[in-house]
């Protein structure tokens, strides 16, 4: 077994969550204001992915679900969106995160993923997580298929679940490709669909 595929497994089973970043208040990653946690390590490697340094399986700063919601969390927010990275590296730590901003926060969640619901499906702790999916967008980044409209997806091939009956297609058609954040430090954050020239 490579180092690789030991941190893959111990991420797997691990409550605590590998995450790349966090930003607390996006309003074009999902419908309204919204949490946006990004998971470290991914293992597609797509062409012209928009979150690069997310793919390393490497540890960056690890949270509890707990953790994530007392540090980062601002009243206020409609909901939490999960990219990365991959989530579904993180599976247990995915179901809880997603589990707790529901039970104890009522809020939505959206979860972008490269693998597709099919592939997901076959698991029984991804359909555990499902539950506790509002939308799921599914499949890999293709840089040959670019998102030409504000849709909140990267390629035209990646396809929104609705889980529920909370949002509908309309509600993911964002106001910008991309949004600068410029923290109380001075630090400029940016996140969204696009990359910065």
């Amino acid at each position: 077994m490579s180092n690789e595929q030991r941190v893959v497994t111990v991420m797997n089973h691990d409550v605590i969550i590998n995450v790349h970043s966090i930003i607390p208040l996006s309003r074009i990653n999902g419908p309204g204001k919204r949490m946006v946690v990004f998971f470290q390590g991914c293992n597609n490697k797509c062409a012209g992915c928009f979150n690069p340094e997310t793919h390393p399986f490497i540890r960056i700063a690890e949270h509890s679900p707990g953790t994530i919601f007392s540090n980062f969390y601002r009243p206020g927010i409609e909901g939490l969106t999960v990219s990365g990275g991959d989530p579904f590296y993180q599976r247990r730590g995915l179901l809880r995160l997603l589990k707790s901003a529901k039970d104890d926060y009522g809020l939505s969640t959206v979860v972008y993923t490269g693998f597709t619901y099919e592939q997901l499906a076959a698991s029984t702790l991804c359909r555990a997580i499902f539950r506790y999916t509002d939308v799921l967008i599914d499949g890999r980044f293709d840089e040959t298929k670019r998102e030409p409209t504000m849709l909140s997806r990267g390629s035209t091939n990646q396809r929104f679940h609705f889980m529920s009956n909370r949002y509908g297609e309309e509600d993911f058609v964002m106001p910008g490709r991309i949004e600068l954040i410029v923290g109380s430090d001075g630090t400029i954050t940016y996140t969204g669909f696009s990359k910065v020239a």
